[in-house]
């Protein structure tokens, strides 16, 4: 089983969704196969399904002079920041061919940054009994965010690289408060390589989900 890679690089967080509707609806027709898609945002708040906007503490006028958008989308999960140095992976995936229902799939996202952090950074990262995403102790370093479309995922994960943690202070992230943001940057002392760990991110998503390789998906030819 092979897996398309879409590399979109830094891209606005709306086109990007743009995209996922376009690659959804042409994964739910058996158009193209499973494909992963691997992007940098600009700066911006989103809200997902059923989210409070109280979650969003910083102010519109704030916002609006930091230049950093405030976007309701129709994830699962409550408030969330990317921006910079955070890669988001959104996996356009049929659970259905994989075997899996969304928790087993859940599951598997998580263990693909917690076997990279421990392999790579010996960072101990795990889970957290009451929430979804990775964890190193109670620092978040991964938030997980899906929705599912005739069983096709869309949305996934915010991977905290070499993110201004700062900007996590403009919201309650995920709605949970008591808890802390971290990332690879804060843990070990210096910038990580984003782009190497791009490639780890894809290396190991294909070896966690079974795919026997990956092909790079030209969505201008879609």
């Amino acid at each position: 089983m092979k897996l398309n890679v879409v590399f979109l690089g830094k891209c606005n967080y709306e086109k990007a969704l743009e995209i996922q509707y376009k690659l959804v609806e042409k994964r739910q027709k058996g158009e193209i196969d499973d494909t992963l898609i691997l992007v940098e945002h600009p700066p911006v708040i989103t809200i997902g399904r059923g989210g409070d906007e109280a979650n969003v503490v910083a102010s519109e006028e704030y916002l609006n002079s930091m230049g950093i958008d405030v976007v309701r989308t129709n994830r699962g999960g409550d408030v969330t920041y990317h921006g910079d140095g955070q890669i988001v992976v959104y996996p356009i995936v049929n659970i259905k061919d994989l075997k899996m229902g969304i928790r087993d799939f859940v599951y598997n996202l998580e263990e693909i940054f917690i076997q990279l952090l421990i392999d790579k950074y010996n960072i101990e990262a795990g889970r957290y009994p009451e929430y979804t995403g990775v964890w190193i102790e109670n620092r978040k370093i991964a938030a997980i965010g899906l929705a599912v479309k005739r069983g096709v995922t869309m949305h996934g994960v915010a991977f905290n690289v070499n993110t201004n943690l700062k900007h996590f202070q403009l919201i309650v992230p995920c709605g949970i408060t008591g808890k802390e943001v971290t990332s690879i940057e804060k843990l070990i002392g210096s910038k990580a390589d984003f782009d190497e760990l791009n490639k780890l991110v894809l290396e190991y998503y294909c070896k966690i989900f079974n795919y026997d390789g990956f092909e790079e998906l030209d969505i201008n030819t879609l």
